[in-house]
């Protein structure tokens, strides 16, 4: 088990049914999940499972507008150099402890591991122990294997690093999501375009748990 504290002023976990004036959803998908802690460590023989989320701080919703410049604009604004205005319901004053478990990919996962990945697998027998001593020494020195964010990539945390005691899950949050985005590359490179989703994931007490999928 792997787990760190991340809190900032902006959040935003993109219900992709709220087209483009994107909604948060309360806590972070899954996948969102995986990537801040391979934002600490990524390791190539091993699968970073989430676990399970606490919602540390009231759920305080915020009207965000940004203006985007970017090449996703229609062709007019591009010509005439205009960016698009974007709306946002996004999450403030946010605060999660994350909690996830690690597990080696190994040949009978069936996914190919690159050469570096099968070196650095072969001078270890336990893959998953050894990811997580080095991500626990890594967080606690403050060092990354990229920018951590929350959401999107403006949001950037104004702490990520160990559990702290004065932290703890709101126990008046009680609600069941209908339907949550789970991930959209499921095994990252060597799939199509699935967009998986977990149907009624309830949060209890503060406490959001990903529902048990297979892996790989």
């Amino acid at each position: 088990m792997v787990s760190l504290e991340i809190a900032g002023p902006c959040a935003l976990w993109t219900r992709p049914d709220t087209g483009d004036c994107p909604v948060s959803y309360p806590a972070p998908t899954y996948s969102a999940v995986r990537g801040i802690f391979e934002s600490i460590l990524w390791g190539p023989a091993i699968r970073v499972v989430p676990f399970f989320v606490e919602i540390c701080k009231p759920l305080q919703y915020h009207a965000y507008q940004t203006n985007y410049g970017g090449p996703l604009r229609k062709s007019g604004l591009i010509k005439s150099g205009d960016n698009y205005q974007l709306l946002a319901e996004i999450l403030i004053n946010v605060c999660y402890k994350l909690h996830a478990k690690v597990f080696p990919v190994g040949k009978s996962s069936g996914i190919l591991l690159s050469g570096k990945a099968s070196e650095w697998d072969k001078k270890t027998t336990s893959p998953g122990h050894a990811y997580q001593a080095i991500f626990n020494r890594r967080l606690k020195r403050g060092q990354s294997f990229s920018i951590p964010f929350l959401g999107w990539k403006e949001f950037v945390p104004d702490y990520v690093g160990t559990l702290r005691a004065e932290t703890s899950p709101c126990k008046e949050i009680n609600l069941v999501i209908p339907s949550m985005l789970r991930e959209v590359f499921p095994n990252a490179g060597q799939s199509t375009i699935p967009f998986v989703y977990d149907q009624d994931v309830e949060i209890r007490e503060g406490l959001l748990t990903y529902p048990t999928r297979k892996e790989g």
